[in-house]
């Protein structure tokens, strides 16, 4: 094996993406696809033992989310270059998979030099960013965390409560209840009360199985 080339690993759960991938990066010189996996837990079999120097991994799939297989392999091969390589862009997907510790964010729209280039940054050891990524990613690293009473009114509207209720319950003004359901969505980034609640959930900020106290 050519010690000067980069050995990639792909991960998705669709056959004919990976097999087209793995061809067309066949043809770059300096780069050899060493395997492929179709799930989380058949990369993480692969992984053990594998000569790997880079990942390239899908963030949805049946069994596992890519968030979870990033973590792992960093945790288990923090030398492996790991990237996102999906249709999926949004605010959280994109922060998701950084505080996972993906250190690229390539878009499956991408071109292949873009992909390569990618792939040879994390070689690297660089991170390998879009501009728009990056801006995605600025502003959602820029939100101030949400304070305690905020993630209190929160919890009681995932409930259901209505603001009069929350202020009973927390024994403050109705008034001071909106305000703090317009700053939660601000920093959240929400548009709706409703967008704001089913952010707070999937962050897993509050818990609608929780109990009223």
């Amino acid at each position: 094996m050519d010690r000067d080339r980069i050995r990639v690993f792909l991960v998705d759960d669709h056959a004919v993406l990976r097999m087209g991938l793995a061809d067309m990066l066949s043809r770059e010189p300096d780069i050899e696809v060493v395997g492929s996996a179709s799930s989380a837990a058949e990369a993480l079999e692969a992984l053990i033992g594998g000569d790997i120097d880079v990942l390239l991994t899908d963030l949805r799939m049946p069994e596992s989310n890519g968030d979870i297989l990033i973590a792992e392999v960093r945790k288990r091969r923090p030398k492996i270059g790991v990237g996102v390589l999906t249709t999926y862009h949004s605010d959280e997907d994109v922060f998701g998979s950084v505080k996972a510790g993906a250190m690229a964010y390539i878009l499956k729209s991408a071109t292949m030099d873009q992909i390569v280039e990618a792939i040879r940054c994390l070689k690297k050891g660089s991170t390998w960013f879009p501009a728009h990524i990056s801006k995605q990613l600025t502003r959602r690293l820029s939100r101030t965390e949400l304070s305690a009473r905020e993630i209190q009114v929160l919890q009681l509207a995932a409930h259901g409560l209505r603001n009069r209720e929350i202020g009973n319950q927390l024994c403050i003004s109705e008034n001071t209840v909106r305000n703090y359901i317009v700053s939660l969505m601000e920093k959240l980034g929400a548009t709706y009360r409703t967008e704001a609640i089913a952010m707070g959930i999937r962050q897993g900020i509050v818990h609608i199985s929780d109990e009223n106290e």
